[in-house]
């Protein structure tokens, strides 16, 4: 059996401060099966961001584990799969954007003509071919949006993180995402995303999980988790809120 494309196995941060630890996540279990679309969904504040940090290596678990294809996030090899999108992403903007794909595939292992065809195929998958050798200081800020998700594509990596990924988006830019998302996961690959859009979410998503206050409050399949004629935002909205409801009565 193929190992889980993500682990979160009690997986806990804390971040100390004067008044005490602030608990960030708090006792995460959430598995995400290979070639699965994963909306990794909370407010502001709830640890979505903290939680991909750890995936990628930039922060440590206080404690639990957290894996990649059943490889440690410790371990270098563990990021050698994964494309990321942050929420704010930004790149040399003295560059091209075909410069900036040769740049990140390099940064990938890849050079010659495999480099050449994967900077124009992913040029085309985000629709900037015709912008491709503009320097991106020229790009409106939804232009730099997919030349940051083309990089993020440029090693056809396994598995795709993607934070706020239609921040910035008009209507057609997100429905390009959509797109790519589900081209994505049709040919295997697992996509792992955050974002505030939930009308996007209930469109793509095949499981979903969300955290409040640091922790899970409810995960499952976005049409089972709703009750009969509730939207995803409407039951996001309820579990969210009663998860705060303790806190604001002890105030």
């Amino acid at each position: 059996m193929d190992p889980m494309a993500i682990t979160f196995d009690g997986l806990g941060v804390r971040f100390p401060s004067r008044r005490g630890d602030v608990v960030a996540l708090d006792n995460l279990d959430i598995s995400v099966a290979p070639g699965r679309i994963f909306g990794f969904l909370g407010p502001n504040g709830a640890g979505k961001t903290t939680a991909i940090h750890v995936l990628l290596g930039f922060l440590s678990a206080t404690s639990g584990r957290a894996s990649v294809f059943g490889c440690d996030v410790r371990e270098t090899i563990a990021r050698q799969r994964i494309g990321y999108l942050p929420e704010h992403p930004d790149v040399y903007r003295f560059l091209t954007g075909r410069e900036m794909l040769r740049f990140a595939g390099r940064l990938c292992g890849l050079d010659g003509a495999v480099l050449d065809q994967r900077a124009e195929a992913v040029l085309q998958e985000v629709d900037l071919t015709a912008a491709a050798d503009r320097r991106i200081a020229t790009y409106s800020r939804g232009m730099r949006q997919r030349v940051c998700l083309a990089q993020a594509l440029i090693h056809e990596p396994d598995l795709l993180i993607l934070d706020e990924p239609t921040g910035g988006l008009d209507p057609i830019g997100r429905l390009l995402v959509r797109r790519i998302i589900s081209d994505w996961r049709d040919h295997g690959r697992t996509v792992f995303f955050s974002s505030h859009e939930l009308s996007e979410v209930e469109l793509v998503c095949d499981r979903v999980c969300i955290l409040a206050r640091g922790r899970v409050v409810a995960q499952g399949v976005p049409h089972e988790l709703a009750a009969p004629g509730e939207r995803l935002e409407q039951f996001f909205m309820r579990v969210v809120v009663a998860e705060a409801a303790p806190a604001n009565g002890g105030r």
